[in-house]
């Protein structure tokens, strides 16, 4: 892929005796839509660690917009435009929804009290939370707190997201209403790397979709091609219907 905005090359990560990732290499493209998918243990969270700053990988690099990030911290990277949710949303409890965004705000943008306050009015309307702005984040909903834990990962405007496991949990109703919101950002400009357990939802929403098995690329194709893989019907539809 040429001019790739997100570039991972030969990244590998180990935890003690147990090699969790690698080597992996991957690319994303500005405004691309990528889902990254694999049966539990197959190294996704541990790959997403190491491109967001979390883990530091025992070998390989990692390059973001021509520029070699391997060795920078996790709010270096977030600085720069490289974002994240998490699988159980985290929000600053005791505080508000707008004050749980304007936290991260501060901390990336250092713009203006005022600017910075209007930049959180707009995520929060973006994500259809203006009306819940002065509630406490910990009365949220499932699914508001979902939004929340995107709306805190928008607030230093991001250019790529990594939305990790953003619906599990949902209701459909739910999950198309996640979507939607992802498509719409992804439409702003924002290149988007879903990891997702819901494979309605990661093949509807992913224009490229990568399918990872004790710490490897084992597949990469567009949805309509991955699904008909064998070696991702192995790995991965094959333990789901196992446990059906």
């Amino acid at each position: 892929m040429s001019e790739a905005l997100l570039q991972v090359r030969g990244v590998a990560k180990s935890f003690g005796a147990i090699k969790a990732l690698g080597p992996v290499d991957l690319d994303l493209g500005a405004r691309e839509r990528l889902g990254i998918i694999g049966p539990n243990g197959s190294g996704k969270t541990t790959l997403i660690n190491c491109i967001t700053g979390f883990f530091r990988p025992d070998r390989g690099t990692i390059v973001y917009k021509g520029e070699d990030i391997t060795g920078e911290p996790a709010y270096i990277r977030a600085r720069k435009g490289l974002a994240r949710s998490f699988q159980i949303p985290r929000p600053f409890t005791g505080m508000t929804v707008l004050e749980n965004l304007l936290v991260p705000m501060d901390y990336c943008i250092h713009a203006s009290e005022k600017t910075e306050r209007q930049r959180a009015e707009a995520v929060l309307q973006s994500v259809g939370l203006e009306g819940q702005r002065d509630a406490l984040a910990e009365t949220l909903s499932q699914l508001e707190q979902r939004k929340l834990e995107l709306a805190r990962a928008l607030a230093a405007n991001p250019q790529v997201l990594i939305a990790d496991e953003a619906m599990a949990g949902l209701s459909n109703s739910e999950i198309d209403d996640i979507l939607s919101l992802l498509f719409a950002l992804n439409a702003s400009g924002v290149a988007v790397i879903m990891i997702e357990h819901i494979m309605h939802a990661v093949m509807r929403f992913s224009q490229r979709v990568i399918c990872l098995e004790t710490g490897r690329i084992i597949a990469q194709a567009p949805p309509a091609e991955i699904v008909r893989n064998p070696k991702v019907q192995k790995a991965y539809f094959g333990e789901q219907a196992a446990h059906r």
